[in-house]
């Protein structure tokens, strides 16, 4: 299939690299012209601008992933794309957009004539060898018809163990990606994942900064233990029932430096933790633990703990995501 992909950032690019590799073709653009003619010695068809990408789109309906930061950029850019798609074409947006944004958008394009897909997409800068899960909103027969373009960019099975009774349910989520519902539920699948994913960082930052001061001269001298983190991380990595990739990045940057001593503990959050909050008092959910993490990111912004750095640590390993400076 052809598919235009527009952003090609930590994510963007790897996903066209991904789709290139499973014999699709995708049209490029990015305003840093490097990564167009980068994208484009791998394989790609590179545009111009948005006219020139939706002018080199040749297969019916006409397909544009737009994978861009959420808020202002992504929406002039689809306010812009859909003068210059036509009836039956399809916007997806897999960027990090709040869902309700999404219910608007869609009701908006659905009044020209395009259909509109919210992809929540997670798998950071690993993704063009792990491949991407992927949490869909959108009309059926536009999902349907996208299933190669998803399916490519899902991990598939792997060697992971197959559910016991699923016999009768979706083969897909098994694959790493599912249809969640109509428009706005992709994103509020992935935004809650993002929410989840805040409480197990900070659970696990914690646990690690109560090894390391266990050391401390404050306590007494038969009870101090000086632990080797690197290797506790590594040990919790095999066969305890902590295991995760987040203990594995964890593990690897600690294994480098024991005291994480490149990391500051500014910790930032790209705001589908403050979202997951705002839909639990919505319905009213208690989310103590989600709301807890979200608070210590704002406090890791005034001083600072060795649980910070090994949340940088785990956000540098799956997001690439470089520490803010400090505010003064």
């Amino acid at each position: 299939m052809q598919i235009g992909v527009i952003g090609l950032g930590r994510m963007g690019a790897n996903i066209s690299r991904r789709l290139m590799r499973a014999g699709h073709s995708t049209v490029v653009w990015d305003a840093n012209p490097s990564s167009v003619q980068g994208l484009g010695a791998d394989g790609a068809t590179p545009a111009s601008g948005l006219a020139d990408l939706v002018g080199k789109l040749t297969a019916s309906p006409r397909t544009v992933w737009v994978m861009l930061p959420h808020g202002k950029i992504t929406e002039d850019t689809i306010a812009q794309l859909a003068g210059m798609l036509g009836k039956g074409d399809i916007v997806i947006d897999g960027g990090n957009t709040y869902y309700k944004d999404d219910v608007r958008r869609g009701r908006e394009l659905a009044a020209k004539g395009l259909r509109y897909l919210d992809v929540g997409t997670s798998g950071g800068v690993w993704g063009l060898e792990r491949g991407y899960c992927l949490m869909i909103g959108g009309e059926t027969d536009a999902v349907n018809h996208l299933d190669p373009i998803f399916k490519a960019l899902a991990p598939g099975m792997g060697s992971i163990e197959r559910t016991g009774g699923r016999e009768e349910l979706d083969p897909r989520a098994e694959q790493g990606y599912i249809h969640a519902g109509p428009v706005g539920a992709g994103h509020f699948v992935k935004m809650i994942h993002n929410g989840i994913e805040y409480g197990m960082m900070q659970a696990m930052a914690e646990g690690f900064d109560i090894l390391k001061g266990r050391a401390s001269a404050k306590l007494p001298a038969d009870e101090r233990y000086d632990l080797n983190t690197a290797d506790i991380a590594e040990v919790w990595r095999r066969g305890s029932v902590v295991t995760s990739w987040l203990l594995d990045l964890t593990a690897a940057a600690l294994a480098r430096d024991e005291e994480l001593s490149s990391f500051s503990g500014v910790v930032e959050d790209s705001g589908e933790g403050r979202w997951t909050i705002e839909a639990a008092i919505e319905e009213a959910v208690p989310a103590e633990v989600l709301a807890a993490s979200l608070f210590t990111r704002f406090r890791s912004r005034q001083d600072h703990t060795f649980a910070e750095k090994v949340l940088s640590a785990m956000r540098l390993g799956f997001g690439g995501h470089v520490e803010a400076p400090k505010k003064e």
